[in-house]
């Protein structure tokens, strides 16, 4: 066979369809007869629904039903996770409101329009009730109940026995509060679903077809049929293109239960598209912590402990984001440090605002930006430059596999292998300089650098992946996987595995993904999973295919299986004889002739979650007349084990390493006072275009992981986690020299310059405020024993 095709550049197979405006999103599917769904919505924050007339509404021209909870009776929202388990949310508010946004009540009819402007007709009354709106207010003993059967605002939270003696032989204590604030997903396409009963336009033997934009499939399948009481088998769920997800459309949401519902009760089709203000309010928003980090070292800058205490706002209904801070967020604490001693509190707050769930990340970013954070602080306080206090603290190469005191495995690593290429492509040295030579001339716009070094969990949660190769008569090959692309290149990636097993060329393979009749279980997309356990199965699949299909061709062309190989032109053929040979269209057929398929299906099951890490580097000026910050430069080093792809890996560090930057610059959702929303639309939330992104240099080491075959690692999220503690570490580092010591993001220039200001008067901002009292009575954690209780200290 020729060389392999891993590990080159290939172009996406999936991008021409794209391009020519020929692939299909659920709004543009050909569904006849159609109904849409509007929803009537709560404007009010918290509230009693006192009564609901929705006599006009239904009277209205085109309209099909009004329905409210009382008409549905729905289950229970069920959430991917849940925090807890006694925040009950029904997908239709039946007697109180607890975000602005909050559905009361669905309009269906015949038109879009018509179900808009009905929706305006159904009259709600409300009495208001208290509002909460801030994770830290929510903690005080006379704030506003979400669930007063709860008896707090607490829907989850515990801590470490220890607190903070853990930092009780520390030279130095440097302690700071850091918001990692609230942000909206803001996918392209917002959420989407038809339904259609029974096989719908696509024909076959069902009681109802579901098309929806979603990153797992396979899990709203099986929760619909649950919702419908009906078997799995009786429901076709198709997931057409996605523009975008990020986290924010896994799972059954409120919305997609109603419409499942509706469609059934009309016995007609019907379709929810949302709006971009509907997606701004009622998409799950993410990040949204508080954390209060104090970090322990010896005068040399050996790090001695680590204690922090971190809040996070599930926002209404116990939204599953706000457990991250008892989950991802503590698991990843200890990041790529020797750190002898860590104590961990965690709250999951209620709030009366948008549900929190997964982003880009989903807790990881928060834990990485809190000890990025901490670490230049550190430096700061110690006089020590930032790079070289972390790598006096990196965990080494030969310490792996290495477990964390926080319960991480972490497969492999080199921390300093990254950190050494970014630093020589920013050209640290000289950046030093240029920074050093603008403050000694006075200059007003000043250069700032700021390193993050990270490492991340992708892969996680235990599960496998299903995977099936098949080539039919026609010579050609199909997957079908249980992963769920939205855009990363699965098709590309997947295909050159394929290739890669068979010899057959990438355009003769087809991709089949997202269709529960064709592929019969999957785990979705997310948490960086797809290639090292949905490209593992693949991998798998196409060896069981060949060694099935080298047990047919021996049969076939009468040779010993050991002497069948898989030659460069199509086929396969009999080692050391040219003329015996049968190319892989014959062999399916012939396999059809002997009753079975040319096919092979496996269900890959990896040896744990994987661990990514990298370096970054950013490089921002800063005008301390206006507190402008314009972002210059941005390095990214980032390992995710063995690259199959580098195009697609670039592809998703530039995706990756945007969004990050644009976290720590300029997303960020508020609300007032009474839990409205004061970003709500797109003219307030501010979300970068090509214009205001800096110049990428992204690049790879690759530290292969012992975990799969393929010794992948995920690359999706981690330079989103990478580039937000560089880019906030960028920015103080700029003004650090006037005695700024910390900014919270976004760092607007608003905040920049009053930072600025506070420090060139003699006042500067102290970045530490003492954790709600709420932590010291969290229930201990049982942590097991220190995994490194018996090892000499470093």
């Amino acid at each position: 066979m020729p060389g392999s095709v891993l590990g080159t550049e290939v172009r996406r197979v999936e991008d021409p369809e794209l391009l020519r405006g020929e692939a299909t999103y659920v709004d543009n599917l050909p569904i006849p007869d159609v109904a849409h769904v509007a929803f009537v919505r709560s404007p009010l924050a918290h509230a009693e629904i006192t009564s609901i007339d929705k006599t006009e509404a239904e009277q209205a021209d085109g309209v099909l039903a009004v329905y409210t909870a009382a008409d549905l009776d729905l289950p229970p929202v069920r959430q991917l996770m849940v925090v807890n388990s006694d925040c009950v949310r029904t997908p239709l508010a039946a007697d109180r409101v607890r975000f602005v946004g909050d559905a009361v009540a669905a309009v269906v009819a015949e038109t879009r329009a018509a179900a808009a402007d009905a929706a305006e007709l159904v009259d709600v009354d409300y009495e208001p009730l208290p509002v909460v709106a801030d994770p830290e207010e929510a903690l005080a003993d006379d704030a506003p109940l979400q669930f007063p059967e709860l008896g707090s605002n607490i829907a989850a939270g515990e801590r470490d026995e220890a607190g903070a003696e853990v930092l009780a032989d520390a030279d130095v204590v440097v302690r700071a509060r850091i918001e990692n604030q609230r942000v909206a997903v803001v996918p392209l396409e917002g959420n989407a679903i038809a339904v259609e009963p029974g096989g719908g336009y696509l024909g076959g033997d069902y009681d109802l077809t579901i098309h929806v934009s979603t990153q797992g499939p396979h899990l709203l399948w099986q929760v619909a049929a649950k919702q419908l009481g009906v078997a799995a088998e009786r429901v076709h769920l198709v997931t057409p293109h996605v523009g975008g997800a990020f986290g924010g459309k896994f799972g059954m949401s409120a919305e997609h239960q109603v419409v499942i519902a509706a469609a059934g009760r009309l016995g007609r089709p019907v379709k929810w598209v949302e709006t971009r203000s509907e997606n701004m309010q009622s998409m799950p928003q993410s990040r949204a912590q508080v954390q209060y980090a104090e970090l322990g070292l010896k005068s040399d800058g050996t790090i001695t402990g680590l204690h922090c205490n971190v809040l996070g706002d599930c926002g209404a209904y116990a939204g599953f984001g706000g457990g991250f801070a008892l989950g991802p967020t503590r698991v990843m604490s200890q990041g790529v440090y020797r750190i002898p001693k860590i104590s961990f509190g965690g709250i999951a707050a209620l709030t009366n605002t948008t549900p929190t769930g997964a982003f880009r990340g989903a807790g990881r970013p928060e834990a990485a930006a809190m000890l990025e954070r901490i670490i230049d602080v550190a430096a700061a306080e110690l006089g020590t430059d930032p790079v070289e206090l972390r790598r006096k603290n990196f965990l080494q190469p030969e310490q792996f596999p290495y477990r964390t005191l926080v319960g991480a495995q972490y497969d492999s690593g080199d921390y300093d292998l990254p950190l050494r290429e970014a630093l020589r492509v920013a050209d640290y040295d000289e950046l030093r300089k240029e920074q050093q030579r603008r403050i000694e001339a006075g200059e007003t716009t000043l250069l700032g650098v700021g390193v993050s070094t990270y490492v991340e969990i992708t892969g996680g949660g235990g599960g496998g992946e299903f995977a099936e190769v098949e080539v039919s008569d026609d010579g050609r090959a199909t997957i079908r996987v249980g992963t769920s692309g939205h855009g990363q290149g699965h098709p590309t990636s997947f295909s050159m595995l394929a290739s890669n097993a068979l010899g057959i060329p990438l355009e003769r393979i087809d991709f089949v993904q997202s269709d529960t009749a064709q592929v019969p279980r999957g785990g979705g997309t997310g948490g960086s999973r797809s290639l090292q356990v949905g490209g593992s199965a693949v991998r798998e699949a196409g060896e069981l295919l060949v060694a099935k299909a080298k047990e047919l061709a021996a049969t076939k062309l009468e040779a010993a299986v050991e002497d069948i190989e898989v030659t460069g032109e199509g086929g396969l053929g009999v080692l050391g004889v040219p003329n015996a040979k049968v190319d892989w269209a014959e062999l399916a057929a012939y396999a059809a002739e002997n009753g079975t398929r040319l096919a092979a299906d496996t269900d890959f099951t990896p040896g744990g979650a994987t661990f990514p890490f990298g370096a970054h580097v950013s490089v921002v000026e800063v005008d301390t007349e206006t507190g402008m910050v314009t972002p210059r430069r941005h390095v990214a080093v980032d390992d995710c084990g063995r690259v199959l792809n580098p195009l697609l890996v670039r592809g998703q560090q530039h995706g990756g390493a945007v969004q990050g930057i644009s976290q720590a610059l300029w997303e960020h959702f508020t609300y007032d006072e009474d839990g409205n929303p004061s970003t709500g639309t797109l003219a307030d939330y501010l979300v970068p275009s090509a214009v205001e992104v800096p110049t990428l240099e992204v690049s790879n080491t690759e530290t292969e992981s012992p975990l799969n075959p393929l010794g992948a690692k995920g690359i999706g999220e981690s330079a989103t986690i990478g580039s937000t503690p560089a880019v906030q570490n960028a920015v103080v580092d700029a003004v650090k020299h006037l005695g700024v010591r910390h900014i919270d993001m976004p760092l607007t220039p608003q905040r920049t310059w009053q930072a600025i200001r506070a420090a060139q008067a003699g006042t500067p901002v102290d970045p530490w405020r003492d954790p709600p009292a709420a932590f010291a009575a969290l229930p201990v954690r049982d942590s097991g024993p220190d995994p490194h209780a018996d090892e000499a200290a470093v």
